[in-house]
C-alpha cells in the first residue's frame, strides 16, 4: 500500500448560493482517522463527496500526495475507496461479475481472482458470488459495497453511515475492516452514530459556528 496523506484546507460548499459547511481543515497521514459528526443536513455526506473528488469545492482546496508526490483527482480511484447509501452496484451482474468489472477498470493487468476470492470471503459473501446482485437483500448489497471499496487495498477509505442495513455480524465485519485500515490507511467515517465515530481517533463536527 502506498503511504498517502490528505490536506483539507479551509473547504466550503454552497449549493444555490445555501452554505452548506464552510472553512473546513484538516490533515491527515497513514494511520490516522477522522470521524465527520453533525445533524442531519449539516453537509457530512457532502464533505465526503468533496473528499472523494465526486464534488467540486466552492472554495478552498483538498489535496493529495502519495510516496510524496503530488496526486490528481484523475487518478484518485487508484487510491481511495467509498463505502455510502448513494452509490450503485450493477444489479444484472453477479456479485463476482461486478468485482471483476471492477478490477478491470483499475488495473491494465485485467481481474485478480484470487483478490476478488478474499474480499468476498471477508465480507461474506463467497457462497453468494455467482447470484445476480438484484436478488441481494439490502444488507448483502451493503457488504457488496465493502468489497468494491476493499478491493484494491485503498490508501484512503471513506465510509459514510457505515453501518446502514447490516445486522450484527455485517456490523462485527465492518468493525473488522476498519481495525485493518486504521493500521494501514487512512479512514475518514460520516456518522451520528457514537460507536462508530469511536473507531477514530480524532473527530470534527459539521454545523457548528
Amino acid at each position: 500500500m502506498n503511504s498517502m496523506t490528505l490536506t483539507v484546507d479551509k473547504v466550503a460548499k454552497e449549493f444555490n448560493r445555501r452554505s452548506i459547511f464552510r472553512d473546513v481543515s484538516f490533515s491527515l497521514s497513514q494511520g490516522q482517522s477522522l470521524a465527520i459528526t453533525g445533524r442531519n443536513g449539516s453537509g457530512k455526506s457532502t464533505l465526503i463527496k468533496v473528499i472523494a473528488g465526486l464534488l467540486s469545492a466552492t472554495r478552498g482546496t483538498v489535496a493529495y500526495t502519495v510516496d510524496g508526490n503530488s496526486l490528481n483527482v484523475e487518478d484518485l480511484r487508484y487510491h481511495i475507496g467509498l463505502v455510502s447509501p448513494y452509490l450503485q452496484l450493477y444489479d444484472e451482474f453477479s456479485g463476482s461479475e461486478n468485482l471483476e468489472l471492477l478490477s478491470k477498470i483499475r488495473s491494465d493487468l485485467g481481474s485478480d481472482s484470487k483478490r476478488i476470492q478474499e474480499v468476498l470471503e471477508a465480507v461474506g459473501l463467497w457462497e453468494r458470488r455467482s447470484d445476480y446482485v438484484r436478488t441481494y437483500s439490502s444488507g448483502m448489497k451493503q457488504r457488496l459495497k465493502y468489497a468494491f471499496a476493499v478491493l484494491h487495498r485503498p490508501s484512503l477509505l471513506l465510509l459514510d453511515e457505515p453501518t446502514s442495513n447490516l445486522d450484527q455480524n455485517g456490523i462485527t465485519m465492518v468493525a473488522q475492516v476498519v481495525a485493518e485500515q486504521n493500521r494501514s490507511g487512512i479512514l475518514i467515517v460520516a456518522t451520528n452514530d457514537a460507536d462508530e465515530a469511536a473507531w477514530c481517533s480524532s473527530s470534527i463536527e459539521l454545523g457548528l459556528p
